[in-house]
């Protein structure tokens, strides 16, 4: 049977928690290095602590994927994962940025950061999964695009939201600066306030949407109810269509860009803007502050490109040029020494994010349609996300020290990574079975 079409609320409720849980990631990916940098860690061992992140994703959301494909409660089958990872999300994000707060040793703060920031990741990831799984196993093919479109403009507008915190936080009066080791409370009550919205995203996710019972999930699935049966990940990767490959050869490059912005672009900005990568000064922790404003500046872009992407013809061309773009944008941020002219290469970069939070879903979910375990599968497609960053976290420092040791040149290292992604688009093949749509 026809899945049913949703009327736009549905399609935007079963997304809105998203909004919470990408305000944490935005303070995570804006603030990470700039945190662990103030308490004392050099910029060569800076990319090592962005492993956790990926290495979290890619063990924690095939096994949310899989249990959750199994899991039938009063409360739903995806929606008791995403509360229990945003709980935990909530009280971590009050620990993280008082680390260098506790009187611990140098390398007991790091420790302790590292630990905060194992969990953090780990339970974003376990609340932003589910999310992915509800538009999979509960909107139609014809509807898919649209949600995932509303799913990106809430992923953009929480986004926003978190990246200028610390910004805003600073300009009414909370202090910026800090005593050496210490993370300043412009950052610190970013992450309170950014806590307590995720929980209220999460809890009214929870009041607004009825997933459906087992009876009604194979009476809209029905050939997924013959094919999730028994199936290990290896079984499934060896069965899984070209599209998912394809795709993920797409992901690898631009995964590992961005990695590499959200390591060394506060150093980066600060270094060509303010001509200084001292943690300690004034000047380093205002680059941190206007980072943020320019990530901000990044979604809002996206946004707007989301609204262009649906009038190309053809999508694989849509998803080359918007990565192109953001692969000039990265290239950019080393020759703009205003921090107004910063605001061009980072609406640049913006085009290439909308193309990377929109289109894979797209072409993978409608390519696994028939073949069942969507939650499973869309967890092991994770892995075209975190497997990447890996890599290249493990890279980092050796490019880094290869490349004259200035973080700003890492951004021409990512935008190279972006047009190799955007060369690896022509692979991938729309077919039939293989079957990719954006709408408007």
């Amino acid at each position: 049977m026809q899945k049913p079409n949703l009327p736009y609320w549905k399609l935007f409720n079963l997304s809105f928690g998203f909004f919470g849980v990408q305000i944490a990631y935005a303070l995570q990916s804006a603030n990470i290095s700039r945190i662990f940098r103030t308490l004392g860690a050099d910029p060569h061992d800076l990319s090592y602590f962005w492993i956790l992140p990926p290495l979290m994703g890619i063990i924690v959301q095939p096994i949310v994927g899989s249990l959750s494909d199994n899991t039938w409660t009063r409360f739903g089958r995806r929606i008791p994962y995403l509360f229990i990872g945003a709980a935990v999300a909530v009280a971590v994000m009050c620990l993280l940025p008082n680390s260098g707060s506790l009187g611990l040793s140098l390398s007991a703060v790091m420790v302790f950061g590292l630990i905060m920031l194992m969990l953090l990741d780990t339970s974003l990831n376990m609340a932003m999964q589910p999310f992915k799984m509800l538009v999979g196993d509960m909107v139609n093919e014809e509807q898919k695009a649209k949600a995932y479109s509303i799913q990106s403009f809430l992923c953009n507008a929480g986004s926003v939201v978190g990246f200028i915190f610390p910004f805003v936080f600073t300009w009414i009066g909370l202090k910026n600066v800090a005593p050496e080791g210490v993370v300043p409370d412009s950052v610190i009550w970013s992450f309170y306030c950014g806590a307590a919205i995720l929980i209220i995203c999460v809890i009214y996710t929870m009041l607004k949407v009825r997933e459906w019972n087992p009876q009604e999930y194979r009476m809209y699935n029905p050939v997924e109810e013959t094919k999730e049966e028994s199936a290990n990940w290896f079984t499934l990767l060896k069965n899984a269509p070209s599209t998912f490959w394809k795709v993920g050869l797409v992901q690898f490059f631009c995964w590992a860009a961005f990695l590499y912005m959200w390591t060394y672009v506060v150093d980066a900005v600060s270094e060509t803007v303010w001509g200084t990568t001292d943690p300690a000064s004034e000047a380093y922790q205002v680059a941190g502050n206007w980072t943020g404003v320019l990530y901000a500046i990044q979604a809002m872009g996206s946004v707007c490109w989301a609204l262009v992407l649906p009038k190309f013809k053809s999508t694989k061309m849509a998803y080359a040029i918007s990565l192109i773009i953001g692969g000039i944008g990265f290239a950019l941020i080393p020759f703009c020494p205003d921090k107004y002219l910063q605001i061009i290469p980072f609406l640049c970069i913006g085009c290439g994010w909308a193309a990377m939070l929109a289109m894979p879903f797209t072409f993978v979910t409608n390519a696994l349609q028939g073949y069942g375990h969507m939650g499973a599968y869309l967890g092991l497609f994770n892995g075209t996300i975190c497997l990447p960053q890996i890599i290249a976290a493990l890279c980092g420092g050796t490019i880094l020290s290869l490349i004259g040791h200035h973080q700003s040149s890492m951004m021409i290292v990512s935008g190279v990574l972006l047009c190799l992604g955007a060369l690896c688009v022509s692979f991938i093949k729309v077919g039939r079975h293989d079957q990719a749509v954006v709408e408007s």
